[in-house]
């Protein structure tokens, strides 16, 4: 797949948006930019389209929501099949991301909640009844992210704050 040439703007925007998309506005990414709210809206279509901002996420405090444990599964799946399986990994319930690894034996981890332990054996025994084989299983405790910090190209710290403001 070839890259899509993004100018300082698209970076800026992908950064915002990834900082806080929910408190992010177009208006907001313009003031910051110098350029008009329709540029932005129109850019922001255009990476969507070019599939470079593929939505939107909720930061979901899931043990605050009855699911105490929050786990990753790291698993073993057959070369031909990682894909399919990875794509059908998704279908058991309380699975919440997969991630396809392209070298070493564990080659797919898997991203998990549930209530109790219970409910990991079940997670458990549906991606083994899949085809995956666990390899191991450990328990998250918090999990941080960040925007690319390159794209912010703004330059003022005052921006990288709060991009809403």
């Amino acid at each position: 797949m070839a890259a899509v040439d993004l100018d300082d703007l698209d970076r800026y925007i992908v950064y915002a948006l990834q900082r806080d998309a929910r408190h992010t506005s177009s208006s907001d990414i313009a003031e910051a930019k110098g350029v008009s709210a329709s540029t932005v809206r129109n850019r922001i279509s255009k990476l969507e389209s070019e599939g470079i901002i593929r939505g939107t996420h909720v930061d979901v405090d899931y043990e605050k929501m009855g699911f105490q444990l929050y786990t990753i599964i790291f698993c073993t799946a057959p070369i031909p099949e990682r894909e399919r399986l990875a794509e059908r990994a998704l279908d058991v319930e309380g699975v919440l991301s997969v991630r396809e690894i392209m070298t070493g034996d564990e080659n797919v981890h898997i991203t998990a909640v549930g209530r109790d332990s219970d409910d990991l054996s079940r997670i458990g025994r549906e991606l083994n009844s899949l085809g995956f084989e666990i390899v191991e299983e450990e328990i998250i405790r918090n999990e941080y992210t960040n925007p690319y910090s390159a794209f912010d190209s703004c330059g003022s710290e005052g921006d990288r704050d709060d991009p809403g403001e």
